[in-house]
């Protein structure tokens, strides 16, 4: 398992407890948190996240605050560094990306592009 030092990806402590709060009854040993980056949104990019049972052999396996994180190959360079946070507001809760990587996004939150590379914009529509 590689240590996710800031420069791949890091969880804050709010995003961490959330995480252990939602898998606290998984049976899994390997429970972790997917992060991904897929083509879409008004930007190019969207983030998408969700808890896995254990990785795939195309996974990075991380280990961040605490938390098993599974990032894959394709992902990786597109949310180097990037912290991922929980922020529950007046306006809704959620997990958010913090991501040096990303020079521009949208409206909706969850879009972004890079400076490399746009991939193929869509509207923010969910």
């Amino acid at each position: 398992m590689i240590d996710a030092t800031p420069t791949i990806v890091s969880l804050t402590d709010a995003a961490a407890l959330k995480l252990a709060e939602l898998t606290k009854d998984e049976t899994s040993a390997e429970i972790g948190l997917r992060v991904y980056v897929y083509s879409g949104g008004c930007s190019g990019y969207r983030y998408g996240m969700m808890l896995e049972d254990q990785p795939t052999p195309e996974d990075n396996v991380l280990q961040a605050n605490g938390v098993r994180v599974y990032i894959d190959n394709n992902s990786v360079p597109l949310i180097s560094g990037s912290e991922i946070d929980y922020v529950d507001t007046l306006m809704g809760a959620g997990f958010t990306v913090n991501n040096p990587n990303a020079v521009s996004g949208c409206g909706c939150g969850s879009s972004f592009r890079t400076a490399d590379d746009a991939g193929q914009a869509r509207s923010c529509a969910h």
